[in-house]
């Protein structure tokens, strides 16, 4: 009776919000008007506020001496960077993962040199002699600022870091001796999602070390097939008569026909390892803990990897998240519930009034609502479980768009991590560091475009010297650089991250700003899992913003660099022109960073072809085979779901007439799994013969066997390590040289033909 009081509450709740006042809208809205009215009044030559840049401009002019690059430094220019990155690289060296004493020096470092460099640059590089230059030197510092001021937040939430594997591993022995087995629901909302994919899902869920579970899918499409799989497959299965509220509706429909202690929620692809209760369920004996959040693990490669022919070098998006963001708000308190992969404890959430339906992001608010009652929610960085990732750049941008949308919905609604009651200020701004990532997009897209402003209107919005660069901003950045994928546990450079940024960062923009002026105009769109495609594709809805600035950016360039040669000839020692080239100099290293990295973010737009539905994975097993009733022996190099490719090591193999398929008995023994199926291809130019196989229809015992094999194995989910700057440099020169679309095109779809095979 009580959930369905809340459920009724939650509708009130919504229309309730449709009537607030929206006072975040009203806040940027007010900001805007009050920036362009002092820009309106300086353009128009107002006596005072005129007179007061004109003094803020002659400060600009005389810095002080501390601020001055000292005459006496000469070619020591470089000494405050070459001690600085020696500290660092020693730290590294001697701690090479980040240790509680390392992060804080190495945190330190970064704090001070942040401090410098912003003292630097508003006393000394600010344009402000005339209006327009000034609106564009003001306007780029407090972008800045703004980065700044969310790394910093990031640094200093650092230095609260924790890991809890330690304690997972003394917790999980009173599960494993079952002195602790509360009863579990494992959940499994679906919408539209194929029924290969939930199978093994399902299998995947029942595969789990522990007995006392109970499985639930929950169909949000009342699918006929879907409940043929659910009685297939002896899992309980739950549908609703409508999909208010979409998944969060679904999940709190679910929680009225369950009565499990614990909660486990898997999104509809998600397959855990074999180990995931016995890591997790421990934390719960102490009774203030009501969530246990793990990463999300992806078995594919994300879109951008495999556009750019990169699948098993640089490292997924969600690694940065996952292996930095969330043991950092473990550290505060305020880890963000990602939807998938985690466990709640029932009467917590009740007490919390079941999943947030204010918002699309009803895990993270949940989340929010139960730290905000008091309970504890703890991160364990293990990765137990993996997922689909979007499987090209059009779902990757929904998805992604979605998440953004749904966060910044906190200002509209009463789960605001800002304002709700309960939360402690260090929750808070752990949480404030999270909702202001989203509004990073805008400096991004001003950077692309501040380059234009240097030739195009004649502006100069930074002025500094080489020797002012080499002296106060190169420590800074190449410090900066060189710890960067040492704090995120190198899972990115800051190269590729910045490339990662750009790729949505016009549609960001845009949905920042639709949000904050009507946040709930659009609904929950689901990414699309289980496609297939056999050919290249261009986003052109993607690239054409980014096309529209390549054009003038390179032209732009091509300006700076014509105009540096031809005052530096002319008018070399006139003390003008030189402060002039001070701003110049910047802007064609801007152009051309920016021409670099718009080009590798075009190529990314091009999906390459993937005709077959089900991943490979690179999994060695001996297997004996059969066929004509004589014996093979070979070792596996890739395993599906539909097929198997060996490299036979003894035996002569049979000839296959081309068009003909030979019928094949394979047995693997480590997991004692035989199963039926016909060799469609045969490979004898390599050291050792291969032969490709199709397996006929799997009985369901053979498909679980499969499933546990190529998912479900615990610790097979690794943690990759990103290139290095120097290195993500390199290969991302190779592709530009060597893009996919021209020289790798052929291999591309013969490889996913085959593996249709």
């Amino acid at each position: 009776m009580t959930s369905w009081l809340n459920y009724f509450g939650w509708h009130r709740r919504d229309s309730v919000r449709s009537n607030r006042i929206p006072i975040a809208t009203l806040i940027m809205l007010g900001l805007i008007i009050l920036t362009g009215g002092l820009v309106a009044v300086w353009f128009s030559g107002n006596g005072t506020l005129y007179h007061l840049f004109a003094e803020l401009q002659a400060m600009q002019n005389h810095p002080p001496m501390w601020l001055q690059v000292p005459m006496v430094m000469g070619e020591y220019l470089l000494t405050p960077t070459v001690t600085l990155l020696a500290i660092s690289l020693l730290i590294m060296r001697v701690s090479p993962i980040p240790r509680t004493w390392s992060r804080a020096v190495v945190v330190g470092i970064l704090l001070m040199l942040v401090i410098r460099y912003l003292l630097w640059r508003s006393l000394t590089t600010l344009n402000v002699s005339d209006p327009l230059n000034g609106v564009f030197s003001i306007g780029l510092f407090i972008l800045e600022i703004f980065l700044l001021l969310t790394n910093i937040i990031q640094l200093f939430l650092m230095l609260r870091v924790k890991d809890r594997s330690l304690e997972a591993n003394r917790l999980a022995i009173d599960v494993i001796e079952g002195r602790f087995t509360p009863s579990v629901d494992i959940l499994i909302p679906t919408y539209n999602e194929p029924a290969y994919i939930l199978k093994r899902t399902i299998v995947g869920c029942q595969a789990l070390e522990y007995v006392n579970k109970k499985i639930y899918l929950l169909d949000d499409t009342r699918r006929e097939e879907i409940r043929q799989l659910a009685d297939e497959l002896k899992c309980e299965y739950i549908a609703r008569l409508n999909n208010h509220h979409a998944k969060a509706g679904n999940l709190n429909n679910a929680l009225t026909h369950t009565q499990g202690e614990l909660i486990v929620v898997f999104d509809a692809d998600f397959i855990p390892t074999k180990n995931f209760l016995l890591r997790t369920l421990g934390f719960f004996q102490d009774p203030t803990v009501a969530l246990v959040q793990t990463p999300q693990s992806y078995y594919n490669a994300d879109p951008i990897a495999r556009n750019l022919g990169l699948d098993n070098i640089i490292t997924p998006e969600e690694e940065v998240f996952y292996r930095q963001i969330e043991p950092i708000k473990d550290g505060a308190g305020s880890v963000v519930c990602s939807g998938t992969s985690f466990v709640v404890r029932r009467s917590a959430l009740e007490d919390a009034g079941g999943f947030v339906t204010e918002s699309l992001s009803e895990d993270y608010f949940t989340g929010i609502k139960l730290s905000a009652r008091g309970y504890r929610l703890v991160y364990l960085n293990e990765k137990l479980s993996a997922g689909l990732a979007a499987e090209n750049i059009a779902a990757y941008a929904t998805q992604r768009l979605r998440w953004a949308r749904g966060t910044l919905q906190a200002f509209f609604i009463d789960s605001n991590p800002l304002t709700i009651r309960g939360l402690k200020p260090i929750q808070r701004l752990a949480h404030l560091e999270g909702l202001l990532h989203w509004f990073t997009c805008i400096p991004r897209v001003v950077f692309l475009l501040m380059p234009l402003a240097y030739s195009g209107l004649g502006v100069i919005p930074i002025r500094a010297s080489f020797q002012e660069m080499l002296y106060f901003f190169l420590p800074y950045y190449l410090v900066q650089l060189t710890v960067f994928s040492w704090l995120n546990y190198r899972s990115r450079s800051a190269l590729l991250s910045d490339i990662y940024s750009l790729v949505l960062a016009f549609p960001l923009v845009l949905t920042v700003f639709q949000v904050m002026l009507s946040p709930f105009s659009k609904g929950f769109n689901v990414t699309a899992k289980g496609t297939a495609s056999d050919h290249f594709s261009f986003n052109w809805k993607l690239a054409l913003p980014l096309v529209l600035l390549f054009i003038p950016n390179a032209i732009n360039l091509w300006h700076i660099l014509g105009t540096c040669l031809i005052q530096v000839q002319m008018h070399a020692s006139e003390p003008a022109i030189i402060q002039h080239f001070k701003g110049l100099g910047i802007g064609w290293i801007w152009s051309a960073y920016n021409l670099l990295i718009m080009s590798i973010t075009l190529l990314i737009l091009l999906d390459a072809p993937k005709c077959d539905r089900y991943e490979w994975f690179d999994l060695r097993r001996l297997v004996r085979l059969t066929a004509n009733g004589q014996i093979f022996w070979g070792v596996t190099t890739f395993i599906s779901e539909v097929g198997v490719h060996i490299e036979m090591t003894q035996g002569e193999l049979p000839v296959i007439i081309p068009g003909e398929v030979l019928p094949v008995t394979l047995k693997i023994l480590e997991d004692n799994l035989r199963l039926q199926g016909q060799i469609t291809q045969m490979d004898l130019s390599g050291e050792f013969p291969s032969v490709q196989i199709h397996f006929d229809k799997l009985e369901l015992a053979q498909h679980r066997c499969l499933v546990e094999m190529l998912f479900c194995r615990p610790g097979q989910w690794k943690r990759p390590c990103a290139p290095g700057e120097l290195k993500s440099l390199f290969l991302l020169f190779g592709i530009l040289l060597k893009p996919r679309i021209l020289f790798d095109r052929d291999r591309a779809i013969d490889f996913v033909k085959v593996s249709k095979g």
